[in-house]
């Protein structure tokens, strides 16, 4: 059984004070664990705050973007020496959003990948099909892709503290959100793939979560499907109660 695990990235939203109130209110319900496995991704300035509040609980710390070089003059970036500093255990990587905006590919996401892995820390590798490849047909096609360029050379043993997020691009932040079969045909579709590159076992092992406006109204019926196994959560993992909700529905 593959233990679900809901993360909720922050994005570009919260002060210290602000993240911290909200973890505050997560602690409330979800400090002393429950069935799922609980991750927060806050803004870099506000990393060791929330971690510091985190202390002695089961939820954990992650941030949302990685260098893939050790150190030196690359001005802007965060290492992995930085996060594991402050107790960071999982980081988002390739998000459709750093993919977008910030011209991330394949390669450059495969480097960080693997760098994560080889540093200790849990990559949550995002894939996701644009609303002209589900239109065009290519939504298997583009996540393929995606799957096998961002995991390349990544090996069974390491697959076991990779987790990956099905993201939808035209169902971030839009309100869309695709059907749970959809979404499921999707999962299935990832988990083939990974069948394909690192065996049965491994494949068989491998969390994917989904990533596409979930909310606490859909989470229930996208997390009963056999191939969904939690959700990267983004506007709805900035109010405690909605988050709280969502993992609850998991359980």
């Amino acid at each position: 059984m593959r233990k679900k695990i809901i993360a909720g990235n922050w994005k570009m939203n919260k002060t210290v004070g602000d993240a911290v109130a909200l973890v505050e209110g997560l602690k409330m319900d979800l400090a002393q664990g429950t069935d799922v496995e609980v991750v927060v991704c806050p803004p870099f300035t506000a990393l060791q705050a929330v971690g510091e509040k985190l202390t002695n609980t089961q939820i954990k710390l992650g941030a949302q973007n990685m260098s893939s070089e050790d150190d030196g003059a690359y001005t802007g970036e965060i290492s992995h020496t930085m996060l594991k500093d402050l107790f960071v255990k999982y980081v988002i990587l390739g998000h459709s959003e750093r993919r977008q905006y910030y011209k991330e590919t394949d390669f450059w996401v495969n480097k960080k990948v693997k760098k994560a892995l080889e540093k200790n820390l849990r990559p949550i590798v995002c894939v996701g099909e644009k609303l002209e490849d589900r239109e065009a047909g290519n939504t298997e096609k583009v996540v393929e892709a995606q799957v096998r360029g961002s995991l390349a050379d990544v090996t069974a043993e390491q697959f076991e503290n990779v987790v990956i997020a099905y993201e939808p691009v035209w169902a971030i932040g839009t309100g869309k959100t695709a059907t749970s079969a959809q979404a499921q045909e999707v999962h299935a579709f990832i988990r083939g793939i990974l069948r394909d590159m690192t065996g049965e076992k491994a494949a068989n092992g491998l969390r994917i979560q989904y990533g596409g406006s979930m909310k606490a109204s859909n989470a229930k019926d996208l997390l009963s499907q056999p191939d969904i196994d939690g959700g990267l959560i983004g506007g709805a993992a900035l109010d405690a109660r909605s988050f709280i909700d969502i993992v609850k529905a998991g359980m």
